[in-house]
């Protein structure tokens, strides 16, 4: 598991281990790690350009303290100061002494850079770069020079991973101690390229993690596999409640991901059974309603029922069993449907549904996503799956949350998506495997984060760098299974980019 903490609690932590250490001895840690990730990504050190971004503050010290490091290597560094007055007088002194020097002409020094290093702001900077940082951070983009991001991007924000303004984009972050949300959550992620994280002996083990993000280890342990008494009740029969006449192709999408999802039978119920049964000839079909389908596990309802949902929403909401709601069956859906039910909800909003469901505008939704999420999963007492390039899942509040509360911690991020799955009938794939899982007993978050995983694996899968369709992604499904069951890390893809 890969867990990211929020800025005071890294902070918190940074102070207790500072208090055992000499002085400076923290920060002395940080810059070796800049150097040693800089100096891999120059390759050949000697005779290299390389300029500092130095802002106030214990990142401008860093940035300083990595610059003789590499300075002392025979690299050439000019730090190009943003407030000489509160510079980090340490650092300075330690990048003179080494052969470094204060730039003259700070753009001159951006134009000719091998490599820039940002040490902007911190971990606590908030709303973007201020104006005087702007033409720098558009001048080193311009350069060509690759940029090495001190801790997170100068203006991207830690705890939320809200990008408001102008901002650093890094080829690599080489973080501190431990991930912060900001890192793993978009729009922020995107800004950060390769992530490196450089331990700095911080205690955490007492710590609560805002965020999480599942490992290949992790989901082969949550996936399903069937005991040799095993029959299609134990394997899970799920219940889909999709398609319509304008829209047959929904169902015949979310039954495929509820088959290659691992469930023992699919019960399929709706307007779509024909081209479901030409489809997948072994599904159980019936006119419905769903409270008289027969016996399942979990129910999955909601892709392409059009007009249809309301009805079939409520039916199925009054059933004792774990329910997802996805697309046309969140449009209908309250607060009061959900929070009375003693089974779990998932529900699986892309960001425009999202913002219908809290009453407010789609960019709100895509520039807080990790608010948003949480929002959504206290309002309606359930677990919520917002899509989008990370998907994230939070958990619905436990007993006793007060008025105030904003959702459960941690919340999981998925790490595995590609842009590929920007598709028609993506999110009905995801729906019916999120649905398989959970009629195999796992629990609703679990179910979310470990179908969000399997299904970015298998629309890399099925891509391959290419357009796919949502059914190539369906048929990828046991193919992304196998590779997270079989072979552990070596999986397709590598999470966050990380290195």
């Amino acid at each position: 598991m890969r867990a990211a903490y929020g800025v005071e609690t890294v902070r918190t932590a940074e102070r207790e281990l500072m208090a055992r250490l000499p002085e400076g001895a923290l920060m002395q840690r940080a810059a070796a790690g800049i150097a040693a990730v800089c100096a891999g990504l120059l390759g050949r050190v000697y005779g290299s350009r390389v300029v500092l971004l130095v802002g106030s503050g214990d990142n401008g010290g860093d940035a300083l303290y990595a610059g003789a490091r590499l300075a002392r290597r025979g690299a050439g560094v000019s730090a190009v100061l943003l407030n000489a007055e509160r510079v980090h007088g340490g650092g300075l002194a330690a990048l003179r002494r080494a052969g470094g020097s204060v730039a003259g002409e700070a753009f001159g020094a951006l134009a000719r850079a091998d490599l820039v290093i940002d040490g902007i702001t911190g971990i606590g900077g908030k709303g973007g770069l201020r104006d005087a940082a702007v033409p720098l951070v558009r001048a080193a983009r311009d350069s060509g020079a690759v940029v090495v991001a001190v801790d997170l991007p100068s203006g991207v924000e830690a705890d939320s991973g809200e990008v408001r303004g102008e901002c650093v984009r890094a080829d690599v972050t080489v973080t501190f101690g431990a991930y912060k949300p900001g890192l793993l959550i978009d729009p922020a992620r995107e800004y950060a390229g390769v992530v490196r994280l450089v331990e700095l002996g911080l205690d955490l083990e007492a710590a609560e993690a805002d965020v999480e993000a599942l490992q290949h280890d992790d989901v082969a342990a949550l996936l399903p596999v069937p005991g040799a008494e095993s029959d299609k009740y134990r394997r899970g029969v799920v219940g889909v409640v999709a398609g319509s006449e304008r829209y047959p192709g929904a169902a015949v999408l979310a039954v495929a991901g509820a088959l290659r999802g691992g469930a023992g039978a699919v019960r399929y119920v709706g307007h779509g059974a024909d081209a479901v049964i030409a489809r997948f000839p072994e599904a159980l079909v019936h006119a419905g309603p769903a409270s008289k389908a027969g016996r399942v596990q979990a129910w999955v309802v909601g892709p392409g029922l059009g007009e249809d949902a309301g009805g079939a929403l409520g039916d199925v909401l009054a059933s004792d069993v774990p329910v997802l709601v996805d697309a046309d069956g969140l449009r209908p859906l309250e607060p009061a449907m959900v929070r009375g039910r003693d089974a779990p909800t998932l529900l699986t909003p892309h960001a425009g549904e999202a913002a219908a469901l809290l009453g407010v505008s789609r960019e709100e939704v895509e520039s807080g996503r990790l608010v948003a999420v949480r929002e959504l999963a206290a309002l309606y007492g359930a677990t919520v799956l917002l899509k989008g390039s990370t998907t994230l899942v939070a958990s619905a509040p436990g007993a006793g949350a007060g008025p105030g509360f904003v959702g459960a911690r941690p919340v999981r991020v998925n790490p595995t998506g590609t842009p590929w799955l920007a598709t028609a009938g993506s999110g009905d794939v995801l729906s019916g495997l999120a649905g398989a899982l959970l009629a195999a007993g796992l629990g609703a978050v679990d179910a979310g984060s470990v179908a969000a995983y399997v299904h970015g694996l298998a629309g890399r899968l099925a891509a391959g760098g290419a357009p796919v369709g949502a059914l190539d992604v369906a048929d990828a499904v046991p193919g992304a299974w196998r590779g997270v069951v079989g072979r552990g890390r070596a999986a397709p893809g590598a999470p966050f980019g990380t290195a």
